[in-house]
């Protein structure tokens, strides 16, 4: 588990799912988990839920790795800091299919990581797995961290 180490970052569901899949597992993602306490959108369980359900219907991962993939995920949950949706956050979601190219839960994700920051995003560190997505948080001026 991270360490209480005070600097916080927004983690994507993508670079949260390798947290609860073994077979997506990596030093660099289990490194920032150690030195980032996690910040994420409001819909960032249900996401990494689907990715455990699609994995196991591809017959990528056992309903066991699954089931141990879900404990993980409510342990993660116990920890991490949620973004709450709002009209304002919405109202900014809308502007990045256009503006970025982003789908619907991509401009989500990234307006959740803005309002975190109070549209200061000032280099704060944003992680995805997503190019898309992180080049549109670069624009914005996160630091991004590919996972």
């Amino acid at each position: 588990m991270s360490t209480e180490t005070g600097l916080e970052a927004f983690w994507d569901s993508s670079a949260l799912a390798p947290l609860c899949i073994d077979l997506q597992a990596n030093p660099h993602t289990d490194r920032l988990f150690q030195e980032y306490e996690i910040v994420v959108w409001w819909t960032a369980d249900i996401e990494v839920l689907s990715a455990l359900a699609r994995l196991q219907r591809m017959g990528q991962i056992t309903p066991q790795d699954s089931m141990d993939g879900i404990v993980q995920l409510n342990d993660l949950k116990k920890r991490w800091k949620e973004i709450e949706p709002s009209s304002s956050l919405r109202d900014l979601a809308a502007e990045f299919p256009a503006r970025f190219g982003l789908r619907a839960a991509d401009s989500l994700q990234l307006a959740a990581a803005s309002i975190w920051t109070m549209h200061r995003p000032a280099n704060r560190p944003f992680l995805s797995g997503d190019q898309r997505l992180l080049h549109a948080a670069a624009s914005l001026g996160f630091r991004t961290i590919a996972v």
